[in-house]
C-alpha cells in the first residue's frame, strides 16, 4: 500500500515538473524526469511552512508581551505537516509518517476546538 502511495506521489511530482517546465521553460529539464529533485524542493517547502508557525507565534507573543498561540499557528502547522506527511509517504519513512500523521490530527483537533468555542460564545 505504501509503495502504491509513494508511486502516485512520485508520478504526480513528474507531472508537476512537466507543468512547471511548460510554464517556466528556463527550469532544468530534469524536473520532469527525476521526481526526487522536485520532492526535495517540496520537502523544504513543507519545512518552511512548518517553521513559519514558530515565527508567527514568537512575533505575536512579543507584540502582546505574553505567550500567545495565534490561529495562523495552527494553519501553518496543518500546511507544513501535510506537505511533510506527503513527503514522508513518498520517502516511505514510517517515523516521519507517524509523527506528522499524529501531528495533523492534533492540529485539526485544536482548530475544531477553537471554532467550537467561538460558536458557543
Amino acid at each position: 500500500m505504501l509503495d502504491a502511495i509513494s508511486s502516485i506521489i512520485g508520478e504526480t511530482a513528474l507531472l508537476l515538473g512537466w507543468i512547471l517546465l511548460t510554464i517556466l521553460p528556463f527550469l532544468p529539464e530534469s524536473l520532469a524526469t527525476h521526481p526526487e529533485q522536485l520532492m526535495i524542493i517540496i520537502g523544504f517547502g513543507g519545512q518552511g511552512l512548518f517553521a513559519m508557525r514558530f515565527i508567527i507565534q514568537w512575533l505575536k507573543s512579543e507584540g502582546e508581551g505574553r505567550s500567545v498561540i495565534p490561529l495562523a499557528f495552527w494553519y501553518f502547522s496543518i500546511g507544513g505537516g501535510l506537505v511533510l506527511f506527503l513527503y514522508a509517504l513518498w520517502r516511505k519513512d514510517p517515523v516521519i509518517i507517524c509523527g506528522q500523521g499524529l501531528g495533523l490530527f492534533i492540529y485539526l483537533r485544536n482548530l475544531y476546538l477553537i471554532y467550537r468555542e467561538r460558536q458557543q460564545a
